[in-house]
């Protein structure tokens, strides 16, 4: 699935899709609750059609904030923290230690 590599990850675009309360909130989960890859986004538990929730996840992965991997039917998700420290130090804690 298309992501931008480490060196394309902007700042503006990377904030944009933070910019969302829920999104944070998945990022916050995966970072703090999530082993790699096993869990899908019915997982989180979120009370939204799934189309909308397709459209935070992209949101995500086109920002260069989580990578995404097909599993038959369903799409396993993680963040990308070792592109993100090199690229961003410190924003992965702030996420993290979000509590909206």
């Amino acid at each position: 699935m298309p992501e931008p590599g480490r060196a394309a990850l902007r700042l503006e675009v990377v904030m944009g899709a933070l910019s969302d309360p829920l999104r944070m909130r998945i990022v916050r989960t995966l970072l703090l609750e999530s082993e790699a890859f096993d869990h899908t986004c019915g997982w989180f538990g979120f009370d939204r059609p799934k189309s909308s929730l397709t459209h935070h996840f992209r949101t995500l992965r086109e920002a260069g904030l989580i990578r995404q991997r097909q599993y038959g039917l369903e799409r396993r998700s993680h963040v990308r923290v070792d592109d993100l420290e090199a690229r961003f130090p410190g924003l992965l804690a702030l996420v993290a230690d979000w509590e909206g």
